[in-house]
C-alpha cells in the first residue's frame, strides 16, 4: 500500500469517551495491524523541532479548528492548518527541493490520511487534491513523476536517465544565445568560448531532464486502480521505493512491509533523491515531515506498553 493512514483523534479520546474498557479493545485491534518493526523505534535518530507544543496538546485534548471551528486532535484534516492548542509558529516548516501533488481517493477517510501532515509541514510546496479533480499533466511529462510500484518503475537513481525520453525536443533551444542554434552551425569560436558554450548547452539539458513534480496517490491499496488508470496519468515516468519498510500501525493486512503511508513514501523519496539526484550529503533536512508521525508512533506505541501491563 502507497498510502495508509492514522486517525489520532479516536485513538486520544477512547480513555476519555469510551473508558478504560473501550480503550483497551482499541489496543488490542492496533497489534493486529502492527508490523513487526513496531518493536523498535526506527524513528528516534530523526533531528525533529521541539515536540513540547504536541504533548500539551495531548494533554489538553481536542480543541477548535480556527477556520471551520470543527472539534480536532492536533490540526484540521479538512482544511490543513493547527488546532487552537497548536499554535503554528511552534509547527516547523520544511522546505522542499520539488513541488508535490498528492491525489487523494474519494473514499479514503480524512481523518486517516497522513498527506495531510506534508501539507501543514510543508505548506509552499505541496498541494492535495481530491480525485477526479486533478491537474492535466500532459504537457508536462518532461518534469513529472508518480511513485507507484509496478513492472515499469525506476529506481530514483534513474530518474534523469529516464526523464531524457519526455523532453519536448531533441534540440535543447530556450532564450539564451548560446543554444539558440545547432552547434554547427555557429560561427568559429575560440576554444574558452566552445568551453562555456559546452557548459552552457549542459546546463540546459541538464535543466530540461530535471525533476520538478513528483506525484503521490493517497489511497488504501485496494482503492489505487481507479487512480492509476486515469488517462490524466498514463505515460508518466513511475518510481518505486523498494528499500524501505513502513512503521505505520494500520498496515493492510498481506501486503509487503515495503508498502508505506503516504508520509513515509514523501519523506523516503526525499531522502533518496537528496543523495542520489542531488548529490548531496544527507542532514535531515527533510526529518520534520515525521513531526507528527513519529510523535504518533511513540504515543500508539507506549499506549500498547501500557495495555500490556493491565
Amino acid at each position: 500500500q502507497l498510502t495508509m493512514s492514522l486517525n489520532s483523534s479516536t485513538l486520544l479520546n477512547e480513555e476519555n469517551s469510551q473508558g478504560p474498557k473501550r480503550n483497551t479493545e482499541c489496543l488490542d485491534s492496533l497489534e493486529l495491524q502492527t508490523p513487526s518493526s513496531f518493536q523498535d523505534n526506527p524513528l528516534q535518530q530523526l533531528q525533529l523541532a521541539s515536540q513540547e507544543v504536541l504533548e500539551k496538546a495531548k494533554k489538553s485534548g481536542r480543541s477548535k479548528c480556527p477556520r471551520c471551528s470543527s472539534s480536532r486532535m492536533f490540526y484540521c484534516y479538512t482544511c490543513f492548518v493547527p488546532v487552537e492548542t497548536v499554535p503554528t509558529k511552534e509547527i516547523p516548516t520544511v522546505k522542499l527541493p520539488l513541488k508535490i501533488d498528492i491525489i487523494k481517493h474519494p473514499n479514503e477517510t480524512d481523518g486517516k490520511s497522513t498527506a495531510v501532515h506534508a501539507k501543514l509541514l510543508a505548506p509552499d510546496d505541496v498541494t492535495i487534491y481530491k480525485y477526479p479533480c486533478i491537474p492535466e499533466y500532459e504537457e508536462k511529462r518532461h518534469e513529472i513523476a508518480l511513485i507507484f510500484p509496478g513492472p515499469n518503475s525506476i529506481s530514483v537513481k534513474d530518474i534523469a536517465f529516464h526523464l531524457q525520453k519526455y523532453t519536448k525536443k531533441g534540440v535543447y533551444d530556450n532564450d539564451d544565445d548560446c543554444s539558440r542554434e545547432p552547434f554547427l552551425k555557429q560561427a568559429k569560436i575560440e576554444p574558452k568560448e566552445e568551453k562555456n558554450l559546452n557548459e552552457c548547452i549542459s546546463s540546459n539539458r541538464s535543466e530540461d531532464t530535471r525533476l520538478k513534480k513528483i506525484i503521490f496517490i493517497d489511497s488504501t491499496w485496494n482503492q489505487t486502480n481507479k487512480i492509476i488508470t486515469d488517462e490524466r496519468l498514463q505515460g508518466l515516468l513511475q518510481i518505486e521505493l523498494k528499500t524501505r519498510k513502513t512503521c505505520f500501525w494500520r498496515h493492510q493486512k498481506g501486503k509487503p512491509d515495503t508498502y508505506l503511508s503516504t508520509i513515509e513514501a514523501i519523506y523516503y523519496f526525499l531522502v533518496d533523491y537528496h543523495q542520489e539526484i542531488l548529490k548531496e550529503k544527507y542532514k535531515g533536512q527533510y526529518d520534520n515531515l515525521l513531526f507528527f508521525f513519529s510523535f504518533m508512533y511513540t504515543l500508539i506505541k507506549n499506549a500498547k506498553c501500557c495495555a500490556g501491563k493491565e
